[in-house]
Order: structure tokens, then C-alpha cells, then sequence
């Protein structure tokens, strides 16, 4: 594990040990969890756009998703609903 200094403005600083103690946790379980969910959301969303780009760039060209099986698959998707 490695240390890592974090400066915090003094509200969110107060915020983060209230809820921590409220949760019965460290504050740096706390932070180090919040850090890693964010991680988590940014690496997600990194991840569909590069998926909504390549689609983008493929549309049209042989490698694009079959019309029958792309109809097919948003009719499912719609009888689930």
C-alpha cells in the first residue's frame, strides 16, 4: 500500500469524517473507497466510448452488425421491457 497526501477543503473534509463515522469506518477507508469507485466509473465510461467509437467508425463496413440480427436483438430488448 502506498501513502498518498490529500489536501481537502475543510467542508469536505468534515463531510468525509461525519460519514465515516456515522458508517463506523476510517476516514481513509472511507476516501480510499471513494477513490476507487470513481476509478471504477471513469474506466466504465472510458469503456463505452471507445465501444460507441469503433461502432461509430464500423457502421456501414462488413464488420457493422448484421440488419436481421440487430432488428432481432432490439425486439428482444423491447419484449423484455
Amino acid at each position: 500500500m502506498k501513502n498518498f497526501h490529500l489536501p481537502l477543503p475543510e467542508g469536505t473534509y468534515e463531510e468525509l469524517r461525519a460519514e465515516a463515522e456515522r458508517a463506523r469506518i476510517p476516514a481513509t477507508a472511507a476516501a480510499r473507497e471513494a477513490i476507487s469507485v470513481w476509478l471504477r466509473a471513469r474506466k466504465k465510461a472510458a469503456t463505452r466510448r471507445a465501444i460507441a467509437e469503433y461502432a461509430a467508425k464500423m457502421a456501414g463496413t462488413h464488420l457493422d452488425l448484421d440488419p436481421e440480427l440487430e432488428a432481432a436483438a432490439v425486439e428482444e430488448l423491447l419484449r423484455g421491457r
